[in-house]
């Protein structure tokens, strides 16, 4: 069979190695439908989405940011595309409107083993969990929150030191292969979908600012997950002297107990910064003061001065 005509859902960096993958198919992306340009910097210039972006750079035709996906005139041009299939990375809910409305239906590229990991956030819950393997799976868009049917799924180990930017970067690739290959076999009609088993989810909701805030108040191997699992973005944070300062790559040192609270600095010297846990010992790697640059340990204690026995809170 020739090539689908896609309509194409998402906003962020994700989404972009799949549209990237889809423009050089065989398929044809009719449309982009994107988040509206957002206000953001120091200057609150309107900025658009990574995918808009790319959407632009590769002179996709029809670029759509709507504010509400039930608008009518929305829906009236989404209509007129007559596309065979809409494609969803990391965009938002959408209503059945849209979802039902290609002849092909609606598939989304989720970056988890499905049904696990059901949510806003599934790469860090993965990293923060501490789980060994992981996956993409594309699935069919209905109603409830990543519930439809599967029909692809491929797994991918995880790193020992894996953050949750790495596995972003390498499920990204990872999904960009697979919805070709999904694409493929929903043209020549030979995938069906598969139910998933509802009583083996688990939630990935969005990461909080509360989240955020690291506890050394548990074992060392768990604050680490905390650390890798929201770096780069959202960022874990503790407050040193009063100041915050941002923790993105820990490296676990030891695991037994240390006679001194969680949190205390036990060991700083040109370039290691030790941290008690409960239990367990972490070396700081990639820190980071508010408003300045993210630098390794050795960079940063040449401008700013940390002492032993200080405590992270």
């Amino acid at each position: 069979m020739s090539g689908l005509k896609i309509v194409f859902m998402g906003t962020p960096e994700f989404a972009v190695y799949s549209l990237e993958k889809l423009i050089k198919s065989n398929h044809t992306v009719v449309a982009v439908v994107t988040q509206p340009d957002k206000p953001r910097g120091r200057g609150k210039k309107l900025s658009a989405s990574p995918l808009k972006a790319s959407a632009e750079l590769h002179q996709i035709p029809i670029i759509l940011q709507p504010i509400s996906l039930i608008d009518p005139d929305f829906l009236k041009t989404l209509k007129s595309l007559q596309a065979d299939i809409f494609v969803v990375v990391a965009f938002r809910i959408l209503p059945e409107a849209v979802f039902n409305m290609p002849p092909f239906g609606t598939i989304n590229i989720h970056p988890s083993l499905l049904p696990k990991y059901r949510g806003a956030a599934p790469i860090n819950w993965t990293i923060i969990n501490g789980e060994s393997e992981t996956g993409i799976t594309i699935m069919q868009i209905s109603k409830g929150i990543d519930a439809g049917g599967i029909l692809l799924q491929q797994q991918m180990k995880i790193y020992p030191d894996e953050t949750a930017g790495s596995l972003h970067d390498r499920l990204a690739i990872m999904g960009s292969d697979l919805i070709v290959d999904a694409l493929k076999r929903i043209g020549n009609n030979s995938i069906k979908p598969i139910s998933q088993d509802d009583t083996l989810a688990t939630p990935a909701p969005k990461i909080t600012k509360e989240d955020c805030h690291i506890s050394f108040n548990q074992h060392a191997a768990q604050v680490k997950n905390w650390i890798h699992g929201l770096s780069p973005f959202p960022t874990a944070f503790a407050f040193l002297g009063g100041e915050r300062i941002n923790l993105y790559r820990v490296q676990l040192v030891s695991n037994k107990s240390s006679s001194e609270p969680p949190g205390t600095i036990i060991k700083s010297t040109d370039d290691e910064l030790f941290v008690t846990c409960r239990p367990g010992i972490l070396n700081i790697l990639q820190l980071q003061r508010q408003g300045k640059k993210q630098l390794k340990t050795a960079e940063f204690l040449r401008g700013f001065q940390v002492k032993s026995g200080e405590k992270f809170s």
